[in-house]
């Protein structure tokens, strides 16, 4: 049997892309990841998922997708669609490529059981599907494409501090420089997910700055 694992990195931050991730192996195989150490790739150190990165890709089946700003911010401000959704298309995507004959889908969503049917309707084919929570530390596989979308989405990362000659730090929320930088810089680059609380504060904060300099 074919086995796929499907996760994200990157659901959290304020700046940059999330990436979504499947890898699929031969079932009896598995064993191999579990013996190379892969796991979550949050439970790794940079180098540890570096390094692991390219043992995936040499023993699985693999495809990314990124998902930028203004298609999480679309997805976020829409009255139709949400960013669970928008991750949920996207696997869809995924699965349909490679077609694995069973995948383990780590949950965003509170709701399993409609997050599960979502994705069975929009699939071409039946896999048999399992939906869980925290499926990135129970499955090796599904670990497998946590490490993938993670160093992806990491290498993205570097690539617009490169391009645009910045340090905004980690992207997320909860790093003090990402949030000084967002305040600074909120209106000046086209890597912020503008629908995030903190680049609304931000820009509120900047808008009222602005007023007072008249």
């Amino acid at each position: 049997m074919i086995i796929g694992g499907v996760e994200e990195a990157g659901r959290g931050p304020v700046i940059g892309p999330m990436v979504i991730a499947i890898a699929v192996i031969n079932e009896e195989d598995e064993f191999k990841l579990k013996a190379l150490g892969v796991k979550d790739s949050k439970l790794l150190t940079p180098s540890q998922r570096e390094r692991l990165y390219n043992e995936i890709k040499d023993l699985c089946e693999y495809e990314l997708i990124k998902v930028g700003p203004e298609e999480i911010d679309n997805a976020v401000n829409s009255k139709d669609t949400n960013l669970n959704w928008l991750e949920a298309d996207k696997a869809v995507i995924l699965i349909n490529k490679l077609r694995p004959d069973k995948v383990i889908l780590d949950c965003p969503s509170t709701n399993l059981r409609e997050y599960k049917k979502y994705i069975q309707s929009k699939l071409e084919y039946q896999p048999k599907l399992v939906v869980e929570h925290k499926a990135d530390v129970k499955y090796a596989i599904v670990g497998a494409a946590s490490i993938l979308a993670k160093v992806c989405r990491d290498k993205e990362i570097k690539k617009l501090k490169a391009k645009y000659k910045v340090d905004f730090g980690s992207g997320y929320p909860s790093d003090p420089l990402t949030v000084e930088f967002t305040k600074r810089y909120y209106d000046k680059y086209p890597f912020f997910r503008q629908s995030w609380e903190t680049w609304q504060k931000a820009k509120k904060l900047g808008g009222q700055r602005k007023l007072e300099d008249f």
